[in-house]
């Protein structure tokens, strides 16, 4: 068997995960992972660090011991490891190349293309499947951090934006949203299990769901003029801040509090709509959608637009407000957050991984995706 040679892009030369409290980075390489402690703005300490193989998923379980961590080399074999006492706990094998792994304190979620497997935390066991999914290539799935709201976010069509939202605890599904009317392609839960953030394919719009009957209560507007690809949703721990990143420089940080609307708020296109209400009833529609669609409350601007990255809203490091920004390029940005007047954050520390450069000339880990589903199709039809 040989691998695609290519010369693409930077995106998804490494993993980059942030843990559920935002206090650790993992970052999966071509020679291992590390992890990392974010509790302080001057220093990335290393946790830990293994160097046995090419880690494409690494997940830590909040600022516990437990690690679940897929290899290139065995990319359906999931191993969950004690990282102080570095020391494998179990091994789980699957029939199809594993996408994604979500955990919180009461599960252990693995995602294949067209099916999820749910496994006790306690145990580790296999406790539930859910079959059949519409087709998941990007292992796109949301975990609840709450042990009260346990519940799984995944794509209920591959056509469109809606989503499933399954309860992890009972077993059970919960509801379908109708999201977007383009596929998803992030989403992510509030700590508490009460909220969901969605984005579509498209990249214009944000929105926020409750969990309990899907109604939706806050969206926002990324942009009007173009399209882009949202890479990551992030709540803050008090769910009242949500970030995104995209493949822009620009990192969007909305508030998620009702407030009355003045007239700088107001985009020119809001003030065109208001004048012809006026004249025309047809527009109260199209003006009463734009009205809840607020602009981004601050802002963090990239030093480059393109690497795929991961956002979070911390209040760990020094018990103040501060956003992290971790790319696939190999840096983790610092930007200050004032939450009370928002506007443009100040970057207060760029850190760099320690990444071997002969990693840079890899296949990425979505070309061996590519390869393995098209092998696993020809073999399981021969």
């Amino acid at each position: 068997m040989s691998f695609p040679n290519t010369t693409s892009n930077d995106d998804n030369k490494i993993f980059v995960n942030f843990n559920q409290d935002y206090s650790s980075l993992a970052v999966g390489m071509r020679n291992g992972f590390k992890l990392y402690d974010l509790k302080k703005i001057d220093k990335l300490e290393l946790l830990f660090e293994d160097s046995s193989d090419y880690t494409c998923i690494v997940e830590r379980l909040f600022s516990s011991s437990l690690l679940a961590v897929v290899n290139l080399s065995s990319p359906r074999k999931l191993k969950v490891c004690h990282y102080k006492k570095n020391t494998e706990i179990t091994q789980n094998s699957y029939l199809n190349t594993i996408l994604a792994v979500k955990l919180n304190r009461h599960r252990l979620v693995v995602c294949l293309e067209e099916s999820i497997f749910i496994h006790s935390i306690s145990d580790l066991k296999l406790i539930h499947q859910i079959k059949h999914i519409p087709r998941n290539p990007n292992g796109l799935i949301a975990l609840a951090p709450s042990s009260e709201q346990c519940y799984l976010a995944y794509p209920a069509k591959n056509v469109s934006g809606e989503v499933n939202i399954f309860d992890a605890l009972k077993l059970e599904n919960k509801l379908t949203i109708a999201a977007h009317d383009n596929p998803l392609v992030s989403m992510t839960f509030d700590p508490q299990g009460t909220k969901l953030a969605t984005a579509s394919e498209k990249g214009t719009v944000i929105r926020v769901f409750e969990t309990s009957k899907g109604n939706c209560i806050f969206e926002f507007r990324r942009g009007y003029a173009r399209c882009v690809s949202i890479y990551s949703l992030s709540f803050s721990s008090d769910s009242i801040f949500l970030c995104a990143s995209s493949n822009t420089e620009t990192v969007h940080i909305f508030k998620l509090t009702e407030s009355k609307l003045q007239e700088e708020d107001f985009t020119d296109m809001f003030k065109s709509c208001v004048k012809k209400v006026l004249q025309s009833a047809s527009y109260l529609t199209s003006v009463a959608d734009m009205m809840n669609q607020w602009r981004s409350f601050a802002t963090v601007k990239l030093p480059l637009s393109g690497p795929k990255t991961v956002c979070a809203i911390t209040n760990s490091i020094q018990k103040t407000p501060h956003v992290l920004v971790a790319s696939t390029d190999g840096y983790l940005y610092v930007y200050d957050l004032n939450i009370a007047e928002g506007g443009d954050c100040t970057l207060i520390r760029q850190h760099r991984y320690d990444i071997d450069n002969e990693f840079r000339k890899c296949f990425t880990y979505t070309d061996y995706l590519t390869f393995t589903f098209q092998f696993n199709r020809r073999y399981w039809k021969s």
